[in-house]
């Protein structure tokens, strides 16, 4: 294998999800591979609808990774001129551009790589022997009925031509093994980063916090919980989340008003320190069939650093055995929350159970890749 096309549900940023570690490992372990990492479209007329500012996709660019030659790595991003109810072949112009600039960088014959379902489009396309990546169940999420049944098309198209299904959760491997076979390679962390001791981040608030690392969405979080859990806790301590928060403002208002900390997306480098400081790492998940779906990366991450955890009873918390990990209904989550806070133990203690490496998930990637192509 030599050229790689990855269809992502994410930009390439400095918020590493999974789609991130196991690309830079694998360039970093084949000295031959290089990559196309398509983003999501920008969508300017939405943004200009929705009162702000109207962005345009980035185009072609190339990547800088530590270890990895310079050209190995490129990232396109593209615009998203109209709706798809104005232009139904939208995600087919798209599929287009994604085969010319793969064209234009030399990939003759890639593997593809689909973790946006829209990658259908491309598949369909060019023909590339193709691999699908599933690491939300997006059939199970809140989306409108025209944007439910395009997801169930692309994802039928998926299944049924895809050389290899890979599932990040068992819940996963349940749900689309019924349907095919498929590969189970989950997600996890880079240990050794977040065991070494970091000062504590100079926007965390003092005294005692309970904090949240990664997406704050409505798909994952608990707005209700929150508030509630904030409110709780009082003058015990702040509830922190820390991450991405693509809320409407009324959600960001509530928050506020109860006392909750928004802190925004950080730099992968600095995540550790907000873990490393928790005196709680908290999980204030909704209990849904898409929840289920998830293998949460926190759920590596707060093992790494060993902290004191209160999850609601969603997938990967609520199965282990991990004894600082406490599991509550969301009628206990608030109380269960300001009796871990403060904790009494500082980092690393704790920080010595067994935790799997990203290194690991991607050997298991690479098996698939070459099956693949």
């Amino acid at each position: 294998m030599t050229d790689l096309v990855v269809i992502s549900l994410e930009r390439w940023d400095n918020v590493w999800r999974r789609n991130q570690h196991l690309v830079a490992g694998l360039l970093r372990s084949d000295p031959g591979l290089r990559v196309l990492f398509v983003e999501p479209a920008t969508d300017p007329l939405h943004d200009l609808v929705s009162g702000r500012r109207p962005r345009f996709g980035r185009g072609l660019r190339r990547v800088q990774l530590d270890g990895v030659a310079d050209g190995r790595l490129r990232t396109f991003q593209p615009t998203k001129l109209l709706p798809r109810r104005l232009d139904p072949r939208s995600d087919r112009r798209a599929a287009g551009q994604v085969r010319r600039v793969a064209s234009r960088v030399g990939f003759e014959h890639p593997v593809l790589w689909v973790n946006d379902p829209t990658g259908a489009e491309v598949l369909q396309l060019t023909g590339w022997p193709a691999l699908y990546d599933i690491t939300d169940d997006w059939l199970e999420a809140d989306r409108t009925e025209a944007e439910h049944e395009r997801l169930v098309r692309d994802e039928a198209l998926l299944m049924e031509r895809c050389a290899e299904v890979v599932v990040c959760s068992r819940g996963l491997q349940a749900t689309k093994g019924e349907i095919r076979d498929v590969t189970l390679v989950p997600n996890a962390v880079d240990v050794e980063d977040y065991r070494v001791p970091r000062p504590r981040p100079a926007d965390l608030p003092a005294g005692a916090v309970a904090v949240y690392v990664g997406t704050i969405h409505r798909d994952r979080i608990d707005i209700d919980l929150c508030v509630a859990t904030a409110r709780a806790l009082g003058k015990r301590g702040s509830l922190v989340l820390v991450g991405p928060a693509p809320l409407e403002a009324a959600d960001r208002d509530r928050l506020a008003g109860a006392g909750v900390v928004l802190l925004g997306a950080k730099d992968r480098s600095e995540v550790p320190g907000y873990l490393q400081h928790a005196d709680v790492l908290v999980v204030p998940h909704v209990v849904t069939s898409f929840t289920e779906s998830l293998d949460p990366i926190k759920l590596y991450e707060y093992r790494a650093v060993g902290r004191p955890v209160v999850s609601t009873p969603v997938a990967g918390f609520r199965d282990g055995a991990d004894s600082r990990v406490v599991v509550a209904e969301p009628s206990e989550f608030p109380r269960a929350v300001t009796l871990a806070v403060p904790a009494g133990s500082v980092f690393p203690e704790g920080a010595d159970a067994p935790v799997d490496s990203w290194a690991d998930r991607v050997e298991a990637m690479k098996r698939v890749l070459d099956r693949t192509g």
